[in-house]
């Protein structure tokens, strides 16, 4: 179902986006990482109704080393789902959604399609 996202990066992934990465061709240095919450949603019961995250779901990062993971694109994936009864992460399965198998390329199948923008889907939010 929908969730809310949030895309956070370290401080040499937002200097890369600022440089222009990927659009002007260039790769994302080694040592950039970027990490993705997702929340389920719920209706606030505050004016208006907004929407608002309510139970965390799960968590996705991204590390960039480009030796150490030279065989899926220079990137090392981790996907985490939350478990609200026990408080407790886990790593991702091949039963989950997306599913993901128990490595660090576990992301890369999906991200081969962005491959031109250095395997990243997001792209910086201006300020």
């Amino acid at each position: 179902g929908p969730v809310i996202a949030v895309i956070v990066g370290n401080p040499q992934m937002i200097e890369a986006f600022q440089a222009g990465i990927p659009e002007n061709g260039k790769p994302f240095p080694d040592g950039a990482k970027m990490a993705k919450i997702h929340w389920i949603p719920k209706k606030s019961t505050n004016p208006g109704n907004p929407t608002v995250p309510d139970k965390l779901a799960n968590v996705d990062f991204m590390v960039k080393d480009s030796k150490r993971f030279a065989d899926s694109g220079g990137w090392g994936y981790g996907a985490f789902e939350y478990d609200a009864a026990t408080d407790t992460f886990r790593p991702g399965t091949t039963q989950d959604s997306p599913p993901q198998s128990n490595d660090a390329k576990c992301g890369f199948g999906c991200h081969t399609i962005a491959k031109a923008k250095d395997y990243v889907f997001t792209e910086y939010a201006r300020r």
